[in-house]
């Protein structure tokens, strides 16, 4: 496995990442097949699977259901041997999602984290913006939340996840950290993820695989080597709950 260091965070993360969403939820999201969400008994095999593979980048959400306390449970004992990345801004009734990018919610929400996590605090918080990431950062007092919840030392590092070339920008002036969608099927992100890495910023990518309508060797081989910004990109997040898959994606792109 490729580590690199996450921007000028301090933190180190595997290239290839784990996001966690199976692990909890399997409603209302855009995979093309359906999968089990598994108990905590399997979720915990799936979890020291992938740490055997020497991921240490595990992406997480309130919006995932109930992953995050089964990665909590996963973790005892090994808390030091990952980066964990969590976010606010949305959450999860088991059918639907709901956004709120108030500031209580956000401390709500990331104080929850860390309960169902089992942890002090977390690496990474990242807003999980609904689209309007514009809005969010100039209309709300969220960015200011982020900003008081990292000084008070219950996260090393914030910023966004976004859905918008030009909210990406605007995050630039005060993130750690930037998750930004890109594959070979979609480059919209490609000249701010370049900006932003050259600023300094963590660079995560989500949805490399399109939420698994792309052929997966390619689209990783893509985004790993090929692409123009291959270099500045820090972990390429993937969610599967195979780590057998994981084991070759990890080979594709290394």
């Amino acid at each position: 496995m490729d580590y690199r260091p996450l921007g000028h965070t301090g933190l180190s993360v595997s290239h290839v990442g784990w996001g966690t969403v199976k692990l909890g939820r399997n409603a209302g999201v855009k995979y093309p097949s359906h999968s089990e969400v598994p108990d905590t008994a399997e979720a915990t095999r799936i979890v020291h699977a992938m740490l055997d593979l020497g991921i240490t980048l595990l992406d997480t959400a309130p919006a995932y259901g109930d992953a995050q306390e089964k990665l909590g449970e996963a973790l005892r004992g090994r808390r030091d041997d990952v980066v964990l990345c969590t976010k606010v801004g949305e959450s999860f009734d088991g059918h639907h999602s709901h956004h709120d990018f108030s500031a209580d919610a956000a401390r709500q929400s990331l104080e929850a984290s860390l309960r169902s996590l089992r942890t002090d605090s977390v690496d990474v918080v990242l807003i999980h913006s609904d689209g309007r990431d514009l809005e969010i950062q100039h209309q709300t007092d969220l960015v200011e939340t982020l900003q008081v919840l990292r000084a008070q030392g219950l996260t090393r590092a914030i910023g966004l996840s976004g859905k918008t070339p030009e909210g990406a920008r605007a995050a630039i002036s005060w993130a750690d950290v930037l998750m930004c969608p890109y594959s070979s099927a979609d480059t919209e992100h490609e000249t701010v993820i370049a900006e932003a890495a050259e600023a300094g910023l963590g660079i995560l990518l989500k949805k490399v695989l399109g939420s698994g309508h792309l052929p997966p060797d390619a689209a990783l081989t893509y985004a790993a080597s090929e692409s123009p910004i291959a270099s500045a990109i820090d972990s390429m997040v993937i969610g599967s709950l195979s780590p057998v898959r994981m084991a070759h994606n990890i080979a594709v792109t290394e």
